[in-house]
């Protein structure tokens, strides 16, 4: 009975935590985000370290990752896309992989 809501919220949490301003900051060579700017993940940190493409990707992505969420919970679950978005939410502001510091 709750195991269902449990994992639609975790499966949101998981995706929305990954941190796709850190990582495509990486992956361009730009070292870590976390030392540049206000030290924040960001689309908006991306955007002060002068690279308007990358930060509107990182835009982008961070947007899709909630979108996702919330239309896989849809399709697999029925009603537990607001369960998904809410995961996704506190993923994004507190992601796992960073020690929960978005």
């Amino acid at each position: 009975m709750w195991m269902e809501p449990i994992l639609v919220l975790l499966f949101g949490y998981l995706l929305g935590s990954i941190p796709f301003g850190l990582v495509l900051t990486r992956l361009s060579g730009g070292g870590d985000l976390r030392e540049t700017g206000s030290g924040n993940i960001g689309a908006t940190n991306v955007l002060r370290s002068g690279n308007k493409p990358l930060a509107a990707l990182t835009l982008l992505l961070d947007m899709a990752k909630g979108y996702a969420a919330v239309y896989i919970a849809l399709q697999i679950s029925g009603g537990l896309g607001v369960l998904a978005g809410l995961g996704a939410f506190l993923g994004h502001l507190y992601p796992v992989w960073l020690r929960f510091k978005g």
